[in-house]
């Protein structure tokens, strides 16, 4: 008898990344994408996409994160669970080809990414795919990618895929993503007693830690207090503009969710809507939410099935240092009303910036690892929608995830390729039937909406409201 040859973990799983693996079932799959469509030069090569796949096959080094696989796949939630160099890496399994009936238009790939999303990932291999997705009018094409969450999170998947394209359209010999090995790390100089002795903490350190976890101790019993009484009383909450989770109302938002998805986009100009948020005092993540908040209040109104009390939004929180290269999870989390009660748009962006005022204070003056233990506890709760049959019947944590992620400043190109736009695809989770993620490229912001297609009916209205709510607001 063979012996199994033993495994060694490459990398140790964080408490978050858990989470998100202990999270996954066969209607809520945890994974995160990116759809990129890309205009071809005056000299585009027609067999680029079939050229690249036997470029593909004779490429077939990954390096990390694109080669690491679970260690327990058969048991996601596993304690002892870890990331594993994959062996026996098939890159033909991770690269596919696909076409639309040519020429298509944006909603048959907006059709066919929302089928391809509604597969799960295989934990038997690294847990990524790639489309490439030919037959768009115009000679373009489009990239699809779809990653666990336990991998990588979106700050990272968006560094790492804007690291693998080029900054020059006469670039045509950019690698693959997965096949850039990660850069070396400078080998650390030999610590000498001055710098142990400028490491070890003195007491007036020791005080100002201590201090600091007092605060965030005060801050998170302040919001588990909110959270009672909100979840019993909400007009009887401590602060009325400070949201916490169990506030949000019963919807249509956060019943029991199918596997198949639907996916709508949107994309609006940067300058844009910076000017219409500075218009009104808020800043552009704070318009992001009103723009967001119109086009539900308008969808819900037409379903007949708008709350009375203001749905809420969970928000992630990004606590990573500029120059972090990336990989696993590192997020906190606040919630911030949407004032969807409130018709008058004015008057419903100016209650959005005062719940979000009132949840960026909380954070003031946290360590990174304060405003991730903070975060954790806004979506403790959560898990309340995961228990069979709670879903829709208990008052959700919050009614749906709004993110917003940073992206490439500058045009980006593959093999001579425009990249048009960056639109993300994120999570609808059990009880929470619709995800909302944006990020900015160049010049615009895109959005993607991504929801469960049997629970939320007209998701592209989404978009096209969200377009309606910016005119109201200008």
């Amino acid at each position: 008898m063979r012996a199994t040859k033993r495994q060694t973990v490459a990398k140790r799983l964080n408490p978050l990344d858990w989470t998100f693996l202990a999270g996954e079932s066969g209607d809520t799959m945890m994974q995160v994408g990116a759809l990129m469509p890309f205009s071809p030069p005056p000299d585009a090569d027609p067999s680029l996409l079939r050229d690249l796949m036997d470029e593909v096959r004779e490429t077939a080094r990954a390096y990390a994160p694109w080669n690491l696989k679970l260690k327990h796949p058969n048991w996601l939630a596993s304690p002892l669970q870890g990331w594993v160099e994959d062996d026996d890496f098939d890159v033909e399994y991770h690269i596919r080809r696909s076409a639309l009936p040519s020429p298509g238009d944006e909603r048959e790939l907006g059709i066919l990414v929302s089928r391809l999303h509604s597969h799960r990932l295989d934990f038997h291999r690294p847990p990524w795919e790639v489309h490439f997705i030919e037959g768009l009018e115009g000679g373009r094409f489009a990239i699809y990618f779809k990653v666990h969450h336990a991998l990588v999170d979106g700050y990272t998947g968006i560094r790492l895929l804007s690291n693998s394209l080029s900054t020059s359209r006469k670039d045509r010999e950019t690698p693959m993503f997965f096949s850039i090995p990660p850069k070396p790390r400078e080998p650390r100089a030999p610590k000498s007693d001055d710098d142990k002795a400028a490491k070890t903490p003195t007491l007036e350190a020791l005080l100002a830690l201590a201090r600091e976890q007092i605060g965030t101790s005060r801050t998170i019993t302040k919001v588990v207090s909110q959270t009672v009484m909100g979840a019993w009383k909400p007009e009887k909450a401590l602060d009325p503009a400070l949201k916490a989770p169990m506030q949000a109302p019963k919807s249509i938002l956060n019943q029991k969710i199918g596997r198949n998805r639907r996916f709508a986009t949107q994309q609006f100009p940067l300058e844009t809507l910076k000017a219409v948020a500075k218009q009104h005092g808020g800043t552009l993540n704070d318009l992001v939410l009103a723009l967001c908040a119109g086009a539900l209040r308008r969808l819900l109104l037409e379903l007949g099935s708008l709350p009375k009390e203001p749905l809420t939004a969970m928000l992630p929180v990004n606590v990573r240092p500029k120059d972090d290269p990336g990989g696993g999870n590192a997020v906190g989390a606040i919630i911030a009303s949407l004032a969807t009660d409130i018709a008058d748009p004015q008057a419903r962006f100016a209650a959005i910036i005062a719940s979000t005022n009132a949840a960026k204070a909380q954070l003031q003056g946290m360590t990174r690892n304060g405003i991730m233990q903070y975060g954790a506890v806004l979506m403790a709760p959560l898990l309340l929608s995961q228990v069979p049959g709670a879903a829709g019947r208990l008052r959700p944590a919050f009614n749906l995830v709004i993110s917003n992620v940073p992206g490439p400043s500058k045009p980006l190109y593959f093999r001579g390729f425009l990249l048009d736009a960056y639109y993300p695809l994120s999570i609808p989770l059990a009880g929470y039937g619709l995800n909302i993620t944006v990020v900015s490229y160049v010049d615009q912001l895109n959005f993607g909406f991504i929801g469960c297609r049997d629970g939320l009916p007209h998701l592209q209205r989404l978009a096209v409201y969200a377009k309606a709510a910016l005119e109201d607001l200008a």
